[in-house]
């Protein structure tokens, strides 16, 4: 039976009616907007004129704002989740997943009963690309990998639906940023976004792990993808894997209160200390939390606190390493990259869960 998902916290109000003035993308799937004059409640992103910040309410789920009486938008359709992936465009994409070396045109495309432009703007909302450069990102890792496997650059070009080897050597180079020859002494990095509810995360993975796990919205993540790139010496690029689809499966059970421990390779490249730390929030159980103080002590370095609560910070793969369940020694809630509200949630989630 699954276990109840309760409704999140909200970043303070002025926050919430500033993203909807905005329409900023980053808050769609994290509330909604009510307008009592009409007793409709929409997206933060909804392109329908916004109300007076007296005549708005706001709620974490579409659910509570149905409870309260307001009626979905029939202009932003608020009752899904943002990232879903629309039905007219799944079987597509499960056709492109499973033949990436597959070309297809803009003619294809609208033999499928797709027009071009349609898919361009939803693969530019979710993804910041266009659906050729995504199928394009896919093929060249899919030849990266058999070069990496030992397979000579002309035949995994050739594999991958190339036509041309320079112009396969010009794609891969510009896309990857280095050149097929070089492959076997690098990595890539496949990244991919999971639609949870606390709004999308992104995902990456190498061969060996999943190596990164964060809120799509957080400042650092940039910071982390470039810690990465230097860390792994390895590129970043759109992609699907094993390892992604294990931890998008595993996500969703983890938020329907069917899951409380991860069981994939993790990579977690660091510092000594930081590996240490990282190893330690992995033992703390579902369900319960440890003060800094405590994580400190765990660790074998009590009068390292703040460096015990940097390295917490500097944790780049969220919820399956539980950096969420340190708190402060007074039992509050404090330092958490994806928000305090979010990390909230996640206690409540899985106090809810064990109980």
């Amino acid at each position: 039976m699954k276990t109840p998902q309760p409704s999140h916290p909200l970043p303070d109000g002025d926050v919430l009616y500033r993203a909807l003035i905005d329409r900023d993308s980053r808050f769609d799937g994290l509330f909604v907007a009510a307008v009592k004059t009409t007793g409709i409640f929409c997206r933060p992103t909804c392109r329908a004129r916004k109300p007076n910040p007296e005549n708005v309410e706001f709620f974490a789920a579409p659910r509570d704002a149905l409870l309260h009486g307001y009626r979905p938008c029939k202009i932003c359709s608020p009752m899904g989740l943002p990232d879903e992936v629309p039905d007219w465009l799944q079987p597509l994409l499960d056709e492109v997943h499973a033949q990436p070396e597959r070309r297809l045109t803009d003619r294809m495309l609208r033999d499928r009963g797709i027009e071009p432009d349609r898919i361009r703007r939803w693969f530019q909302k979710h993804h910041g690309m266009t659906f050729h450069a995504y199928c394009r990102a896919l093929r060249l890792g899919l030849a990266f990998g058999r070069i990496r496997e030992g397979d000579d650059v002309g035949p995994s070009a050739f594999g991958a639906g190339y036509d041309s080897l320079s112009g396969f050597t010009e794609s891969f180079q510009k896309t990857i940023g280095f050149t097929p020859g070089e492959s076997r002494d690098r990595q890539v990095v496949r990244v991919a976004r999971i639609t949870t509810p606390l709004g999308p995360m992104l995902a990456g993975a190498t061969e060996d792990g999943l190596c990164l796990l964060e809120f799509a919205d957080r400042r650092m993540l940039e910071t982390q993808l470039t810690r990465l790139r230097k860390h792994l010496a390895a590129e970043v690029i759109p992609g699907q894997s094993d390892i992604l689809s294990a931890i998008a499966s595993q996500l969703a059970e983890y938020f329907a209160g069917e899951r409380r421990t991860f069981d994939m390779p993790l990579v977690t490249p660091g510092t000594e200390f930081q590996q240490r730390v990282w190893e330690k929030l992995r033992t703390i159980p579902y369900g319960e939390t440890r003060s800094y103080q405590q994580q400190a002590e765990a660790v074998g370095q009590p009068s390292a606190v703040r460096a015990v609560a940097r390295a917490n910070g500097d944790n780049r793969i969220a919820i399956a390493i539980p950096c969420h369940r340190v708190i402060g020694k007074n039992g509050k809630l404090t330092g958490y990259g994806g928000g305090l509200w979010r990390k909230e949630y996640l206690l409540n989630l899985e106090r809810s869960a064990s109980s």
